[in-house]
């Protein structure tokens, strides 16, 4: 009698979701999805419409899969530990999640860590707001600890003032704001590894990522002139965060190269993450596969580069109408090298809609053709 395949839940329809498909039909897995919506990015694969907020609903869907993962980190930590107390095989655990939820407890417990980070404060009042200032050269990186992605959720202040609505409305996020030193970097990094259950971790190759309105519009992988001591300091800070915080699956560890020669981490993604897609052509085992058989507890797969260079350039939203997809002949034909990736969302500006990936052995050549296929879909 035929074994059954293993049965994957992913929680969240998004793009996330979606990629993680074709790696799923390649090891014979069966991938089911609880998406927020009908026609979702992740639609192609066997999807169920619910509230993830709803425990009854998400303990419906964990029958029917041998483990849940996340497109997204926002479900309920009380509905994940409901599900764990009942024997639901979760991966991400709740215990894991719990710091990519609140960037307050993600500062804290990595303080115990003694990983290194920018100087922080939580923030209770305009007083202590104003005292970090005063202590941080007259500005402050102000973030909401929960809720805020893509440059949501952060301000960069000078004054208790010019967070008094935030001030006025702290128990929106969770009774305190946070408060951070703002670096001055040379250029921000991201360390993606995996790790499984039982213990096995492996790293990619630090890349460097290009921002754009706090939204990531290019990654460089490997990053340009990264010496051989960085290489092995940014692998060890994702080994450490992932080991001490009971992190599973695909983690990101968003970094700043500061000025002064420090590396310090800025934010955390306990999922596969925009800084990873170019693993897709440009690794042996790309995140979504590799998250997969973490997550089942698989051995991990090569991490090796394919090529000296991958680049990545997303594909974000300009206006209400241009989805991506009319040009998409043009781009091809221009740009042969190109491998072109939507999402399969409706056209809005800033929105993530897609990416272009380009792997070449030249690092001019592949920015500069992810650079004009991204162009040529840009104009429709």
């Amino acid at each position: 009698m035929a074994k059954q395949a293993p049965r994957v839940g992913v929680i969240g329809g998004g793009q996330l979701a979606r990629m993680m498909t074709p790696p799923a039909i390649n090891l014979g897995l069966e991938l089911k999805v609880l998406a927020e919506a009908a026609g979702s990015s992740a639609a192609m694969a066997t999807t169920q419409v619910g509230d993830y907020n709803q425990l009854e609903v998400v303990k419906k869907f964990a029958q029917s899969v041998d483990v849940i993962t996340f497109d997204h980190e926002h479900v309920p930590i009380k509905v994940l530990e409901a599900l764990e107390a009942e024997g639901v095989n979760v991966q991400p655990p709740s215990k894991a999640l719990k710091f990519a939820q609140n960037k307050l407890h993600m500062r804290q417990k990595l303080g115990e860590l003694g990983l290194p980070m920018p100087a922080w404060a939580q923030i209770n009042d305009a007083a202590s707001l104003d005292d970090f200032i005063a202590a941080n050269g007259g500005v402050a990186i102000l973030k909401t600890p929960i809720g805020g992605y893509d440059g949501k959720g952060v301000r960069v202040v000078r004054s208790s003032a010019e967070a008094k609505d935030w001030l006025e409305n702290l128990a929106d996020f969770g009774g305190s704001l946070l408060a951070e030193e703002k670096v001055d970097f040379v250029r921000e990094l991201a360390q993606l590894s995996a790790r499984r259950p039982s213990g096995e971790f492996l790293a990619w190759p630090l890349v460097e990522t290009i921002q754009e309105n706090g939204v990531c519009s290019v990654v460089l992988a490997p990053a340009p002139n990264a010496t051989a001591a960085l290489l092995e300091q940014t692998q060890e800070i994702a080994k450490r965060v992932s080991e001490g915080l009971g992190v599973t699956g695909v983690l990101a560890v968003e970094m700043f190269e500061a000025r002064d020669g420090r590396i310090v981490i800025n934010e955390l993604a306990m999922r596969p993450h925009n800084s990873g897609h170019f693993s897709i052509e440009g690794s042996v085992t790309s995140q979504f596969e590799q998250h997969l058989r973490a997550v089942l507890d698989l051995p991990l797969g090569s991490t090796l580069s394919r090529a000296a260079h991958s680049v990545m350039v997303n594909l974000l939203g300009v206006d209400d109408q241009n989805d991506f997809v009319q040009a998409y002949d043009k781009a091809l034909e221009a740009h042969p090298d190109a491998k072109i990736h939507t999402y399969g969302k409706g056209a809005r500006a800033g929105r993530k809609m897609g990416h272009v990936t380009v792997v070449s052995d030249s690092a001019e050549h592949a920015l500069a053709e992810a650079r004009g296929a991204a162009a040529v879909l840009l104009r429709g």
